[in-house]
């Protein structure tokens, strides 16, 4: 647990939330209600249980009313803020423009996902790799999204989310830790995304890969939104 009081979350909250429309019309994803409460505060409550003390929030589209929300320090979490600018930047652009406040190496969690899994277990595992970033991965069998990754022998051979193969039985699981340097190779302000980095790393065999066992949510659509009230309901 103590490894991680050390090691930053950046959030990926910049987004439009297009599927979520009309609810995201007037608020950003990360404030819309589930279970009576902003998604955002369920994300950091279960962060901060497993031993997360910092988070920086990478976001854009009505970004301001998060930082209201939420300022600079929410259940027993330090909060900083990275703001896109006038231009989206992509997943990887908003983490490349955040990196001074993250250091050198760092989680990363999309704002729509709920990953309610061990996360000092990952960490280890990614420093004994030896590796420069690290994917976890799920076996999916297509069921809650299309899986888009070969992953054999403890290896990811394949991963793209454009073209379907056969033998794609894993999916991204939605959390992923880097060191920094991971991103010197692209400019600040540069619109670039996750995926290619993570492309990009596993064609050079510098992205290791750690299976998750237990299912991933999501509030990005109607349905995982349904889904996730479901769970994260008062008991």
């Amino acid at each position: 647990m103590s490894l991680l009081l050390d090691i930053p979350v950046a959030i990926l909250a910049g987004g439009l939330a297009t599927r979520l429309r009309p609810i995201t019309e007037k608020i950003p994803k990360s404030l819309v209600p589930v279970a009576g409460r902003p998604f955002l505060a369920h994300q950091l409550e279960m962060l901060h249980a497993r031993g997360i003390r910092r988070v920086v929030l990478c976001i854009g589209y009505l970004g301001e009313m998060i930082q209201q929300e939420f300022g600079h320090e929410a259940f027993g979490i330090q909060i900083e803020y990275s703001f896109d600018g006038e231009k989206l930047l992509g997943t990887g652009g908003a983490i490349k423009r955040a990196l001074p406040k993250l250091g050198p190496e760092f989680f990363i969690l999309y704002g729509d996902s709920y990953l309610p899994i061990p996360y000092a277990p990952v960490a280890e595992f990614f420093h004994r790799s030896g590796q420069p970033g690290l994917m976890t991965v799920y076996r999916n069998e297509g069921q809650y999204d299309a899986s888009n990754i070969v992953f054999a022998d403890g290896e990811i051979k394949v991963y793209d989310k454009k073209s379907r193969l056969p033998e794609m039985r894993h999916i991204d699981y939605g959390l992923s830790l880097f060191k920094s340097s991971v991103f010197d190779v692209y400019a600040v302000d540069q619109i670039f995304d996750l995926a290619e980095v993570m492309g990009k790393l596993v064609r050079e065999k510098r992205l290791a890969g750690y299976e998750v066992l237990e299912r991933f949510y999501e509030m990005g659509s109607p349905a995982g939104l349904t889904e996730l009230e479901v769970i994260l309901k008062p008991r």
